[in-house]
């Protein structure tokens, strides 16, 4: 059962991020082992094809996971390969959010190369590097870099609902980033503030042994798939079968 974009309600101001943690470690803390080795082989395949060609798929099927474990349900590894029932529409969310990222990084990296071969090229009377120009390039970059950041988070926290909903009320990959995007901003600063949190977590992960930040990756998952369940509910559980094949009778 796919449910259109304007039958799907949402809580505004309904996250509770320490909550969120909390239960999310519940849900999997039973299964935790099981969780992580679908994180570090989705992440793997994820990554394989740049653009998030895979790495949707493997979203769904980890969120695929999370929800049938709320339900009481079984799960198995296999599961996480259940993420390719949704491939069509998994594949538009991650276009949609990767491709504006990668349209604002990738010229900014130029203009860091572009900018550093410019100011080098400025010397003094004695015909040295000016490093009043050189410092002042790397302000003013540091400055930029900042503000795209922010806008590379604000994506982030905009598209957190976007697999789950593609998953939970089967919603096509469009309808999945549109309603993403409203609830998120109605949830903006305590969605963020989750985020954060967990971002913190994974950093954590990642200077004690980086292998460490997939211990934590379940979590976030997690914690995210809770928050959903503030923001929107549990869906119908035959919304996650895939659709029926089309009938030429």
């Amino acid at each position: 059962m796919s449910f259109p974009l304007n039958e799907v309600e949402f809580k505004r101001n309904a996250v509770e991020p320490i909550e969120c943690i909390k239960r999310g470690w519940e849900l999997i803390k039973d299964q935790y082992w099981l969780f992580v080795g679908m994180t570090v082989v989705g992440i793997l395949i994820g990554s394989a094809i740049p653009l998030g060609i895979l790495m949707g798929p493997m979203m769904c099927g980890i969120y695929l996971a999370l929800f049938q474990t709320r339900r009481g349900q079984r799960i198995e590894f296999g599961i996480l390969f259940k993420g390719f029932d949704y491939f069509g529409d998994a594949v538009i969310a991650a276009l949609l959010h990767m491709v504006p990222i990668i349209l604002v990084i990738v010229p900014t990296y130029i203009l860091f190369y572009v900018g550093i071969f410019l100011t080098m090229a400025t010397t003094t009377n004695n015909g040295e590097p000016n490093p009043a120009a050189l410092f002042g390039f790397f302000g003013v970059f540091a400055l930029f870099f900042f503000v795209i950041m922010i806008l590379v988070i604000v994506l982030s926290v905009v598209f957190t609902f976007a697999y789950p909903l593609i998953v939970d009320r089967r919603m096509s990959g469009l309808n999945a980033v549109k309603l993403s995007i409203k609830a998120a901003l109605a949830n903006f600063w305590r969605l963020l503030a989750m985020l954060l949190l967990t971002g913190l977590l994974t950093s954590v992960g990642v200077l004690l042994c980086y292998v460490g930040a997939f211990l934590v990756m379940p979590i976030s998952f997690a914690a995210i798939a809770t928050a959903y369940e503030q923001v929107f509910g549990l869906g119908d559980v035959q919304s996650n079968l895939p659709p029926p094949p089309p009938s030429f009778g």
